[in-house]
Parts: C-alpha cells; sequence; structure tokens
C-alpha cells in the first residue's frame, strides 16, 4: 500500500515505515502530524484511487524524527571586467518524518 501526497509544494510517493525528508514543518520533534493532501492511494488488493484533485477522508499520519539543515549550497555570481563579485551560502531547512500509517 503507497500514497501520493502533497507537502511544501512538492509531491511524494509514500508507504508505511518509508523514512523521508520534507520541506520544514512547524512540529516539534517525536511529536505526530497529519497530512491530508493525498492525491493517490493504492490498496492492498492492487485498487488505485485517484483523487479529483484530493483523495475524500484519506490521511497519512507521520511521527516528526528531527528538524535539521541541509549541507550547504554556494551560490556565486560574478560579471568579468567589472570587478563585481558576489558569494553566498544557503542550508535549506527541512523536517525528518517516518510514515506511520495511511488511512484511505
Amino acid at each position: 500500500m503507497y500514497a501520493v501526497v502533497v507537502t511544501g509544494g512538492k509531491q511524494y510517493r509514500v508507504s508505511e515505515g518509508d523514512v523521508v525528508y520534507v520541506e520544514k514543518l512547524n512540529a516539534e520533534v517525536e511529536s505526530t502530524i497529519e497530512l491530508d493532501n493525498v492525491l493517490v492511494v493504492s490498496k492492498d488488493n492492487g485498487e488505485l484511487v485517484v483523487g479529483k484533485p484530493v483523495v475524500e477522508g484519506a490521511k497519512v499520519s507521520a511521527k516528526v524524527l528531527a528538524q535539521g539543515k541541509e549541507k550547504k549550497v554556494i551560490v556565486f555570481k560574478y560579471k568579468r571586467k567589472k570587478d563585481y563579485r558576489k558569494k553566498q551560502g544557503h542550508r535549506q531547512a527541512y523536517t525528518k518524518i517516518q510514515i506511520e500509517k495511511i488511512n484511505a
């Protein structure tokens, strides 16, 4: 059984027990969250339920494992012959979650 959920503007295909890194969510570590934007649910008997745009009554519950930041990405801009250089770093915040239950 799997589901396709939307969080942080991105879509994730998840199954029970999966560990997923998603965009930062406002939740405490070790708390349980509900993801209710479920686009597709595949049931154990092979039936596929596709929502228009979301599946009614479907929810995915997940446990927050950690909050953190990714590795630093360097952004470097320059213009040749003009003595213009700009160096920036960016670390994207993430939330590590574990999928506990898919309620279809």
